[in-house]
């Protein structure tokens, strides 16, 4: 009698969970389908390679040449060895630059340029030749704005400003040093 309650509660046990399982699986609710935009992305690496990166009105916003670029797998953003660029203003004038590493954004509106930048500007018209030396400095392309925490020297004709931090507006021609500023001024000559 008791072999044959135990075998009922065995049975009845199994059936439970064999009903249950039937209900997990028939309230589950379906997966989900894999959102996927266009093909998938690999990761790559260009060597020698030239690069134009366009604003949001179409207007070129920087271009970059270097020896070596990388995309890794998952993530869009670039990483470049010794790159040569340009940042253009909408006035015009256009920076010359080099640092040792950059790494873009995967939309190209941020640029960080890695350990030691020079930068410089050539005199156009009314506005005059400037240069940037400074570190690990910032680059907003659709703002064309640029800013850096490291030591900074700032030269343009008759001055030559040192000082810690820097911010710059591509556009209005503003050089700003943040910090600790130490000018050099030559003194100008006056034609009489």
């Amino acid at each position: 009698m008791r072999d044959r309650r135990t075998l009922f509660w065995v049975i009845a046990l199994a059936v439970a969970a064999g009903i249950t399982q039937l209900l997990v699986w028939w309230f589950k609710p379906p997966p989900k389908p894999v959102a996927m935009v266009g093909p998938p992305r690999s990761s790559y690496t260009l060597d020698n390679f030239t690069m134009h990166a366009f604003d949001k009105n179409g207007s070129l916003g920087f271009s970059m040449t270097a020896p070596h670029l990388a995309r890794r797998e998952g993530n869009d953003s670039l990483y470049i060895n010794a790159p040569k660029y340009t940042f253009n203003a909408t006035d015009g004038s256009v920076w010359y630059g080099t640092s040792q590493y950059a790494w873009v954004s995967s939309d190209s509106n941020l640029v960080k340029l890695i350990g030691k930048v020079d930068m410089h500007r050539p005199s156009k018209g009314k506005i005059s030749e400037a240069e940037i030396h400074t570190a690990d400095a910032t680059v907003w392309t659709q703002d064309k704005r640029m800013a850096s925490a490291a030591p900074s020297v700032i030269q343009e004709p008759g001055s030559i400003l040192r000082g810690v931090g820097m911010k710059a507006d591509f556009n209005t021609r503003t050089l700003e040093l943040l910090s600790d500023v130490h000018a050099t001024l030559a003194p100008h000559t006056h034609t009489k």
